[in-house]
């Protein structure tokens, strides 16, 4: 399947794991709150994709079974291309193990309506939060 990148929801008790993009006006959604991930390296798949990235920005090493949800969308950011989505649980042992990578300028465990109503969190990933979860009012 061709994909330009991938994204995934972090869930631990009631909250999604959101990662503060840097502020740097040359990168997409400068400054807004998003979800792990990123962009496809070469041939890879999209949980391949998405785990890399998980380990890359927050020190997280997660087995692949552990993806629970997976949708495939059209790119929030990038036209024409497409985009999949993935879900995973987390242990709250497991949040205390997370870091900030090189990217990002924080990271916050945050209630997942809270990410709804974020007027700084990005808007595509609201919806694709709200499918997983059946959070539909925001």
């Amino acid at each position: 399947m061709e994909f330009h990148g991938a994204k995934i929801a972090l869930l631990c008790d009631g909250a999604v794991v959101s990662i503060l993009r840097d502020d740097i006006p040359t990168i997409p959604w400068p400054g807004f709150w998003d979800l792990p991930g990123g962009g496809r390296e070469g041939e890879e798949s999209a949980a391949a994709c998405v785990l890399r990235e998980l380990d890359e920005e927050l020190g997280l090493t997660l087995a692949p079974d552990r993806l629970f949800w997976r949708s495939v969308h059209p790119s929030g950011t990038w036209p024409g291309e497409t985009s999949v989505f993935f879900a995973a649980r987390l242990a709250n042992a497991e949040v205390a193990t997370l870091r900030l990578g090189d990217e990002g300028q924080d990271w916050r465990l945050m209630p997942v309506d809270d990410f709804l109503d974020h007027p700084r969190a990005i808007p595509f990933l609201k919806q694709r939060l709200r499918l997983v979860t059946g959070h539909f009012t925001a």
